[in-house]
């Protein structure tokens, strides 16, 4: 046997430190390679093709927007409040995310226990949907003084929470089978899902029911606030 060369702490560390800044960057949906000296142009092709995947990926929400136009007219407090619902939505997904990604780095994540992370998942983001349902109904109620709305927005948190929770899992795992580093296009598919199916889950459900049949064309009607026009005598 012959000595060829010695690995010290600092190189271990550095290591480490590289490998951190390469999956931060990864998660963000940046090269890599992308360094400190790189000039705008670099910068912008190493940026630009999963910009461009969510630009698709964004039109897609819009469309399903757009399939509820006709509901959305008659309520603005859904247009209020449907960002709101996406964007817990996708927040819960990205915590579920980070630490799928960081157990499948480690190897921690394998064929015989993937599946009770996946339901421990899916249970974490039903409590949470349970618990912020209550939160947000409580809150929505008082601002818009309307059970119905109140009803909608926490069953809609309900349900995008718990598929985060599953999207958040289930999207790196697959990536993975299929060879694609789920650091690098998670992010844009993860988002996706809880966008879509944010703004699917609160107007859809009062469709069928017919809740809201009268338009309305502004807050202060659905806040039930009547403005009355005083005249000046002259």
């Amino acid at each position: 046997q012959k000595l060829i060369g010695v690995i010290t702490g600092d190189d271990v560390v550095t290591i480490v430190k590289e490998e951190a800044v390469e999956d931060a960057l990864r998660l963000g949906g940046i090269g890599a390679a992308e360094d400190i000296s790189d000039n705008p142009v670099e910068t912008s092709k190493n940026r630009f093709w999963w910009l461009l995947i969510n630009l698709f990926t964004a039109v897609l929400a819009s469309f399903v927007i757009g399939i509820f136009e006709s509901t959305i007219q008659k309520v603005i407090a859904l247009a209020v409040l449907m960002p709101i619902v996406a964007s817990m939505g996708g927040n819960a997904a990205t915590q579920t995310l980070t630490v799928t990604i960081q157990l499948i780095a480690s190897q921690q994540l394998n064929a015989k226990n993937v599946m009770k992370i996946i339901n421990r998942e899916v249970v974490t983001g039903l409590l949470n949907g349970l618990v912020f349902a209550v939160i947000t109904g409580v809150f929505v109620y008082f601002w818009f003084h309307d059970l119905k709305i109140s009803i909608l927005i926490g069953a809609a948190m309900i349900v995008n929470l718990t598929v985060a929770g599953l999207a958040g899992i289930a999207i790196p795992v697959t990536l993975n089978k299929m060879k694609i580093d789920p650091a690098v296009s998670a992010t844009v598919f993860v988002t996706t899902v809880t966008d879509v199916v944010g703004f699917f889950a609160m107007p859809m459900p009062a469709q069928p029911f017919g809740w809201f049949k009268k338009e309305i064309k502004s807050l202060a009607d659905i806040k039930g606030i009547k403005y009355r026009t005083v005249g000046l005598a002259t």
